[in-house]
């Protein structure tokens, strides 16, 4: 999980993941659905080198299936990568690994189960996704349309993004760190296909204010269906 940026387009002084929501760390939620699930046998959380917040904000019970790693990197791809060359010697070049983005809390336990069962023999591997459903424009720099974009078969991209250790590291130690948005663009690179399994709108990014509104409604709604 990279977990080393600001979050400045929250336009908070604190670091995104660590922004109270439903009464706990953001970061906290989406730990609580990785650390809960049995296929997985670690959690590895991508920090930024100074960070001084995780093991005062995430509770001691959830961390002893987690691992803290400072060697956060000045994009995703770099913390990503620093992070799978640092839980090098603890996993196996066809281990599967998943990525998950710290800042999309609301990732369900159902969710999770249908892209392990999913990709479960997948040669490849793959991320959730959601077929597009809005109509989709092109726009100048003046933020005018110039044209309107065919949605067919289009995808938008979510995580937990699914592959092979050895795979991943290779994909991402070839690609530009600065070009690559999620780890399947960067296996894409290689000439290899991932599969789409569709997600779930609720398993939402939080990038602006107005998600961690959204978010808050979506965690306590789920609590108290539980």
């Amino acid at each position: 999980m990279p977990a080393a940026g600001s979050g400045s387009r929250l336009g908070s002084g604190v670091p995104k993941q660590y922004l109270p929501l439903a009464g706990a760390p953001l970061i906290q939620h989406s730990l609580t659905t990785l650390t809960g699930h049995g296929d997985l046998t670690a959690v590895h959380v991508v920090l930024a080198p100074d960070d001084d917040r995780f093991e005062v904000d995430v509770p001691a019970s959830l961390r002893t299936k987690v691992k803290a790693l400072r060697c956060g990197g000045d994009s995703r791809a770099a913390s990503v990568l620093n992070g799978l060359h640092a839980m090098a010697e603890s996993v196996r070049e066809d281990d599967w690994v998943l990525v998950h983005d710290a800042a999309r809390p609301c990732l369900s336990s159902a969710l999770l189960d249908r892209l392990l069962r999913a990709l479960a023999s997948d040669p490849v591997g793959g991320i959730l996704a959601l077929p597009v459903a809005d109509t989709l424009k092109a726009a100048d720099d003046d933020r005018r349309i110039v044209r309107t974009v065919d949605r067919a078969g289009l995808w938008q991209a979510q995580t937990p993004q699914m592959f092979r250790y050895g795979i991943l590291r290779r994909a991402l130690e070839a690609a530009d760190a600065d070009m690559v948005t999620d780890e399947a663009s960067a296996v894409e690179a290689l000439g290899q296909q991932p599969r789409l399994i569709e997600g779930d709108t609720t398993n939402l990014k939080v990038t602006y204010a107005r998600d961690m509104i959204l978010a808050e409604l979506i965690l306590r709604q789920r609590a108290r269906s539980d």
